[in-house]
């Protein structure tokens, strides 16, 4: 696939900037590439605290809502938590019950089955609170699209406290100007409201759980809710990192504080799940998050239910925990089983249907297990760079998850194609959709003539932050970027460019020689390495058409050496107790 390179610029006031901060100057020019525009915003990413993270009362309604959980709390009234069946949703849930708990709260929990309820809060749930003498639901991840199953609730005899972080839904007005359709109960604490104060919308369910948490604490002055927010800090870092948030702002506060907790977590599931998955605790990153442990909680829900994560976080015996925890990482990987044949399937589709005339690529795959479709499509997304939803067959139609690419806003062409939907939610880079099967023509027609997309916007674009010497680097600047971390969406990690680097050889590593180390010459005449673990093919395919047919086999017989700019990453890598600097090629051309 082709790619734009796209170097950011350099500002003027790098070194000025590099002195009050006590960092090498690239370490500025990496923080500014990140949209960070003031030395005080510097001085909070590198820096930041707890102390740090905005007021949870700017969020709206954050103060009805405290005053309806506290009166529910003082009534001895029974709460139920309904929440969804992602990490966002399971981090969000046990944060409100682990917090709730702490102040002597009635509270229990409820997670939708991805298959036979959906996404988020419904009848069912609804009837099953009112069913057992609940008072108040309290949703969280989810709901600020339920008008009707919250109308429901009160019709039933139950009050409402909604947060959530998703877009709001709207209705266009003939002068162009929006109406949010919000549903009536007694809060609804979302941060894209458009009447919210708070300064950082971009928070996931999880952080708007622990918000509520925070406000609760003021209030109550609890102590033991305080000392539960330390650990449950954590639970709100996990579901930021696996909802894709940007890690910017607090975000990259919570994150960077959150994985110490979970380093010396005392939650014995957590713990559990990072044994099963055979984490070095000491090196616990963002990474472990979103690859990692992420995926594990996240196939409790799409091959079981999400419960069994929450149980898994609740339990406090060791040994029932070691075995729950092997059982969601034996889930995993089952996941990863159907998510491999599934994308081949969607492959085939975009073939037979000769997707590529469109800009909008809805996929009908309805042998696939519908809990695997947001991660096809996620596959498909990043190999073509198009907007894909894929659908599969649900009991009463079709159900789907959608990933979008910049430039089409996915929440925005659901809205304007709604009348072929049955459900939906989201925001602009993901959804989730559902629509009746004879619906599914005139639905992939209308997203289409949505589109405003030109062929230049499926060229995805690599922001380069710096064209640097390979000499430039060691592994004590190496550690001293480790003050950007944690990386991650927002906060991608460093990617340098250099051009007219001289390819000189290659050597092959891995169990099956599948891997790559290629020789280059910097324009010094210093020789370093190159790792590469993507196919060789699509090297050897540019190199031929720079150089002609045969080159590649020319370079790895040494008879022949090519020059080519190159897109890389630099880090530390650990042998046997040594470390050594590591250069990784993402892209040539």
């Amino acid at each position: 696939m082709k790619e734009k390179w796209v170097l950011y610029d350099m500002k003027p006031d790098i070194k000025e900037w590099a002195a009050d901060l006590g960092v090498d100057p690239l370490v500025v020019k990496l923080i500014q590439n990140r949209g960070i525009e003031s030395k005080e915003e510097a001085r909070s990413f590198l820096r930041g605290t707890e102390d740090e993270l905005h007021d949870p009362f700017l969020l709206p309604d954050m103060e009805k809502a405290c005053e309806a959980v506290s009166a529910c709390i003082a009534a001895g009234g029974k709460i139920r938590i309904i929440g969804d069946y992602d990490v966002d949703g399971v981090t969000s849930s046990y944060i409100l019950e682990c917090g709730l708990g702490s102040l002597g709260a009635d509270v229990s929990v409820a997670i939708p089955h991805r298959v036979s309820d959906g996404y988020g809060i419904n009848d069912r749930l609804v009837e099953d609170a009112a069913g057992d003498g609940v008072d108040l639901i309290l949703t969280c991840d989810n709901g600020i699209a339920a008008a009707k199953q919250i109308e429901h609730a009160y019709e039933l005899g139950m009050k409402v406290v909604v947060t959530d972080h998703h877009e709001v839904p709207y209705a266009e007005n003939e002068d162009g100007s929006r109406t949010e359709i919000l549903p009536v109960c007694e809060a609804v604490v979302d941060p894209k409201r458009a009447e919210s104060a708070y300064p950082f919308p971009g928070i996931c369910g999880a952080v708007v759980a622990y918000k509520l948490m925070m406000a609760m604490q003021r209030k109550t002055g609890s102590e033991s809710l305080c000392d539960s927010l330390n650990g449950l800090l954590g639970f709100a870092a996990m579901g930021t990192v696996c909802d894709i948030m940007d890690l910017k702002d607090e975000n990259h506060i919570i994150v960077k504080e959150g994985l110490k907790r979970v380093k010396n977590t005392s939650n014995v599931g957590l713990s559990a799940l990072i044994d099963a998955c055979e984490i070095d605790r000491d090196k616990l990153s963002a990474y472990h998050f979103g690859f990692v442990i992420g995926p594990c909680i996240n196939a409790s829900g799409r091959l079981d239910s999400a419960e069994k994560a929450i149980k898994l976080f609740e339990t406090e015996d060791r040994e029932r925990a070691a075995a729950e925890a092997g059982e969601l990482k034996a889930l995993n990987d089952d996941r990863k089983s159907i998510t491999e044949k599934g994308k081949e399937e969607a492959e085939r589709y975009i073939e037979e249907h000769n997707l590529f005339e469109k800009d909008v690529w809805i996929i009908f795959l309805p042998e696939v297990h519908e809990s695997v479709a947001g991660i096809v499509a996620g596959k498909i997304k990043e190999k073509y760079n198009h907007p894909v939803i894929v659908l599969t067959k649900a009991e009463d139609g079709l159900k789907g998850s959608g990933r979008s690419i910049p430039g089409f806003h996915m929440f925005d062409a659901l809205v304007a194609c709604d009348k072929y939907l049955t459900k939906f939610g989201g925001h602009a880079m993901a959804a989730g959709l559902s629509l009746e099967e004879d619906k599914l023509e005139n639905f992939s027609d209308a997203m289409n003539e949505y589109s405003t997309l030109t062929e230049e916007d499926f060229i995805p674009v690599c922001m380069i932050d710096a064209d640097v010497p390979l000499s430039y680097f060691n592994i004590g600047r190496i550690n001293e970027f480790s003050v950007l971390e944690p990386c991650g969406a927002g906060n991608p990690t460093p990617v340098f460019m250099r051009k007219g680097v001289t390819f000189t050889g290659i050597r092959r590593f891995g169990a099956e020689k599948q891997y790559t180390r290629y020789i280059v010459k910097d324009s010094d005449g210093r020789n370093f390495e190159l790792v590469s673990f993507d196919d060789r093919t699509a090297f050897a395919d540019t190199l031929a058409e720079k150089y002609g047919e045969g080159s590649m086999d020319l370079l790895e017989s040494g008879k022949a050496s090519y020059e080519m700019d190159i897109r890389f990453t630099a880090g530390i890598n650990s042998y046997r107790g040594e470390e050594y600097l590591q250069f990784i090629l993402k892209g040539y051309r």
